[in-house]
């Protein structure tokens, strides 16, 4: 690494330069602040050692100076023992530590060792925060089309207000990473991004994930807890799903919005937090307010901006650039050599109606690198699904001169979309009711109705 030394003593920058270079490093001289400096201007340097006292720019405003150019910037002042008051000063200003003079040899190899460190922790932070904000920066979401381009006019706006943000989007539409854009462009990007799975949790559960709870607040309490909603104070709380939240809790969670405090499970004292709401649901929340189920106050505190994200049917333009990005993803995380997607295979993934959205091109790409041997991604890599072309909408059965039965026409039709469903999402009932927009349980029943197994994904 580079280390500058100030020092105006020609003794003490002989010693210094033989104990850096010996440590494997490359040493800078300076005699005066003003040459130092001039050293930084030119200079990538990882730390300093500066001696208070100089001639001309007292060490105190050179150590200012650094400060405002470079705040990372390890700074370790050397001092005569009675000075150690300003030396005391100089960590108040932002220096990393001090060196008394005389010092022992080992005493500044190790405090130079202890502040070389701390500048790469903080350079590994800063390049993976940097990370962070790349991955989920705007232009990331990937997209071409007139509708994406209005989702990002939207949310570069919406990104630096308090306001909370409703997301709105079919299942597999990226709800998640727009919140945690938003939540990465904003003034609280520094803070926690904290995700709540509003559906996947009964209402006591989710109560006591939500707010926390006391010990002994009820059967296997055994400790105190901290609740989402504290964890993510001072940043964002993304509800996934919000629309399934039970009724009972939606009054609650009104309460934290329009008082900013609550109470854990079992507790009697008052919380404050300050944290912004990015919810989302593929479901009809207006519909939902119409027939009771969820709140119109509620509905209304969410709802101040909405971001709505088209299904990928709907900017098909999207599908070459989103699937030659998952490609490249793949290829590398499983160091395979393909590296282009032949004309018949992209043919078939414009043709295709995607219910599951970008979820699911994501997924049928990383099948197809998994299985490729080559480098080109060809048809017969792609999923059974995606290669029927006629899977955009299925067409009415020919009606034959004596007629059909009604009820077997329209079981065959549910039981196709049921598999198509379940072969999009690899199998998993789960996803493919959230596709359908059905409980899981509905879902399962339909599966048993209409004899739907695992051997009938691989045949259909």
């Amino acid at each position: 690494m580079n280390i500058l030394i100030v020092d105006d003593e020609e003794v003490l920058q002989d010693i210094l330069t033989v104990l850096i270079r010996k440590e494997g490093h490359t040493p800078f001289n300076a005699t005066t602040g003003e040459e130092g400096l001039a050293v930084l201007e030119r200079e990538e340097v990882d730390l300093v050692l500066l001696d208070l006292m100089l001639p001309g720019m007292h060490g105190m405003e050179v150590l200012r100076q650094i400060r405002r150019r470079d705040p990372d910037l390890v700074v370790v002042v050397i001092t005569a023992f009675s000075s150690i008051e300003s030396a005391i000063e100089a960590m108040r200003e932002g220096a990393f530590h001090y060196i008394p003079k005389p010092f022992k040899n080992e005493e500044v190899l190790l405090t130079v060792r202890k502040g070389l460190e701390q500048r790469r922790l903080t350079s590994e932070n800063r390049s993976l925060k940097e990370q962070l904000r790349q991955r989920f920066a705007f232009d990331n979401i990937i997209g071409k089309s007139k509708p994406m381009q209005q989702v990002y006019e939207l949310i570069q706006l919406a990104a630096p207000a308090k306001s909370n943000i409703l997301v709105l989007g079919e299942s597999g539409t990226g709800k998640e990473l727009v919140a945690k854009a938003i939540h990465h462009h904003s003034r609280r990007a520094e803070g926690p991004f904290v995700t709540v799975n509003s559906g996947s949790m009964p209402a006591d559960l989710l109560e006591s994930n939500l707010f926390g709870h006391m010990r002994g607040a009820f059967t296997g309490a055994v400790a105190s807890k901290k609740g989402l909603f504290e964890m993510a104070n001072g940043g964002s709380i993304f509800f996934d799903e919000i629309g399934n939240i039970p009724f009972d809790t939606q009054a609650k969670l009104l309460r934290v919005i329009q008082e900013r405090e609550f109470m854990r499970v079992g507790g009697l004292e008052t919380i404050r937090v300050d944290v912004r709401i990015i919810a989302a649901t593929n479901a009809d929340l207006d519909g939902a307010v119409q027939q009771g189920t969820f709140r119109e106050d509620l509905f209304y505190r969410l709802n101040v901006i909405t971001v709505t994200l088209p299904p990928l049917r709907k900017r098909t333009e999207d599908i070459p650039l989103l699937a030659q990005s998952f490609l490249a993803h793949y290829a590398r995380e499983n160091e395979k050599t393909i590296r282009e997607i032949s004309p018949g295979a992209m043919e078939l993934l414009l043709d295709y109606h995607w219910p599951g959205n970008v979820r699911e091109l994501e997924n049928a790409i990383e099948r197809a690198v998994v299985l490729s041997t080559g480098e080109l991604l060809t048809e017969e890599l792609l999923p059974a699904s995606v290669r029927q072309r006629e899977a955009a909408g299925m067409p009415p059965p020919a009606l034959p001169p004596n007629g059909f039965s009604f009820k077997d026409a329209v079981s065959e039709y549910e039981r196709q979309i049921i598999i198509r469903a379940l072969q999009s999402c690899g199998g998993v009932q789960k996803r493919a009711a959230e596709l359908l927009q059905v409980k899981p349980t509905t879902l399962h029943e339909m599966m048993k109705r209409l004899n739907i197994s695992s051997e009938s994904l691989v045949s259909s």
